[in-house]
């Protein structure tokens, strides 16, 4: 053996904890991101707030809907936005008063809120699809035997003999709807193991992402061995260059094995604190950042000139430091204008839902705000998770601008929660000595051009713990 002198040329991967960074950010809710903020300041010097900026705690405030009139042309935008939407070209006003006055907020009276699970946030992707009742079904089936983890290690024969006698599927058809749901946030979930898990995760990502392809030759095949291996074993076995090897390893490892625990790991917290604010000027809708959504932070440049005159060690660390901040930032950036484009397109869509109410909502799924804004169904689902909005009809989840259709006499489509809010329209005002029953009240809807089937009102009146007629009578 003779020693000598080898150069190679290679790609080395620096995106990937960025990307990883802006989106743990963006499924943030205000309160998690303040705390998070707050910790990069503590830990790293360069960073500081702006102007001093250090946010005080977040007052609670209730989410429940109100009764404020959605049509007051002279709302103005609270003190707290931070970053208009462009809607139009005079600007907003940051007087209080109108629809929205500042100090509601304060003396509003916290809510306790159901934290999210990894099932409930799955079964919200689900109602949205557009699947067949019976795709639903299999897909509720599916979601209910996921692990904490986010795997399916139940045999699809299970899954079909859980089924019956419901429904009779076969095991195609059963894997058909599961590669629905691994296309659902969080990117992985509904793996049935590991290998899976990883490639579903690496499809998502850019073709051009380094070491991309030659992860998911490893993710299919030697991943395994991969510990027993090692980089020089693997790079024999699939005949290219340890270095190319190394990059895709290290890409694989940038992944989430456990794309479930995000969930379940989150620290819910009790408060709502509005992410966004809508309000209404001179007849047009505008959508602002709340300051919570969009912290106040900088680069202390004293820091980073003091780099220049360090020596190398504690220069070395200033510029590990300086990186990180600067990732922090475009994440930031990148969270704001994500959540932005977001909501400009909610609010071009359910316009005459704040201008009327529930009745007016129209049905809207997250693949239709993916096409209009031009990301991934995916990263609009976390852009909405346990996010709020504050608007002239009360602080509002952002998931309350959606909902599922269903088609109507006249060609087009009623939303779901349209449905939900007519039969309670309808059952406030019945006589209470003579309750609708359900068939009654689908006539009704059917007179309004929307037909559904009766079982379909008694599944929207249980949903809304609305008991039945026989229950509902009152006698004097």
């Amino acid at each position: 053996m003779k020693a000598r002198l080898q150069t190679s040329l290679g790609q080395h991967l620096v995106m990937t904890p960025q990307l990883r960074q802006a989106i743990r950010l963006l499924q943030m809710s205000s309160l998690e991101l303040q705390a998070e903020v707050a910790e990069a300041i503590e830990t790293n010097p360069l960073l500081e707030w702006t102007d001093d900026a250090e946010p005080e705690p977040a007052t609670g405030e209730r989410s429940e809907t109100t009764a404020s009139d959605g049509g007051d042309d002279d709302a103005r935008a609270p003190a707290e936005a931070a970053d208009e939407g462009d809607w139009s070209n005079d600007g907003p006003t940051w007087e209080g008063g109108g629809g929205f006055d500042d100090d509601q907020g304060d003396d509003a009276a916290e809510r306790m809120r159901e934290p999210e699970t990894l099932s409930s946030h799955l079964l919200w992707q689900l109602h949205l699809s557009p699947l067949s009742a019976r795709d639903r079904l299999i897909g509720a089936t599916l979601i209910d035997a996921l692990d904490e983890d986010g795997y399916l290690r139940e045999p699809l024969a299970a899954i079909a003999q859980a089924l019956l006698p419901d429904i009779c599927a076969s095991e195609d058809e059963i894997l058909t709807v599961l590669h629905q749901l691994q296309r659902f946030d969080p990117v992985g979930v509904a793996a049935r193991g590991l290998g899976e898990c990883l490639r579903l995760q690496l499809d998502v990502l850019p073709a051009d992402t380094p070491g991309r392809e030659l992860a998911l030759r490893i993710v299919d095949g030697p991943l395994e061995r991969l510990p027993r291996s090692g980089i020089e074993g693997i790079a024999h076995e699939l005949r290219c260059a340890p270095a190319e090897v190394e990059q895709a390893v290290q890409l694989v490892r940038s992944l989430d094995p456990r794309p479930g625990k995000a969930l379940a790991d989150l620290d819910h917290d009790n408060y709502v604190v509005p992410d966004c604010v809508i309000w209404r000027q001179r007849g047009v809708w505008k959508v602002a950042l709340s300051r919570q959504a969009l912290p106040r932070v900088s680069i202390h440049r004293g820091y980073e000139q003091l780099i220049r005159r360090c020596g190398e060690g504690d220069a070395g660390y200033l510029r590990t430091q300086l990186q990180e901040a600067r990732w922090l930032l475009k994440s930031l950036e990148a969270r704001g204008d994500t959540l932005l484009k977001v909501m400009r397109s909610l609010v071009h869509q359910q316009a005459a839902f704040l201008e009327f109410g529930e009745q007016a909502l129209r049905p809207l799924t997250l693949r239709e705000i993916a096409g209009q804004v031009g990301l991934h169904e995916s990263t609009i689902s976390r852009a909405i998770a346990r996010k709020f909005v504050r608007t002239p009809r009360g602080t509002l989840p952002l998931k309350a601008f959606f909902a599922s259709g269903i088609d109507t006499g006249g060609g087009g489509e009623a939303s779901s929660t349209a449905i939900q809010s007519m039969i309670r329209g309808f059952i406030d005002e019945e006589n209470p000595r003579k309750p609708l029953s359900d068939a009654k009240l689908a006539d009704l809807l059917k007179q309004g051009g929307i037909p559904v089937a009766r079982r379909t009102v008694a599944k929207y009146r249980e949903a809304m713990n609305i008991p039945a007629s026989h229950e509902r009578v009152r006698i004097g």
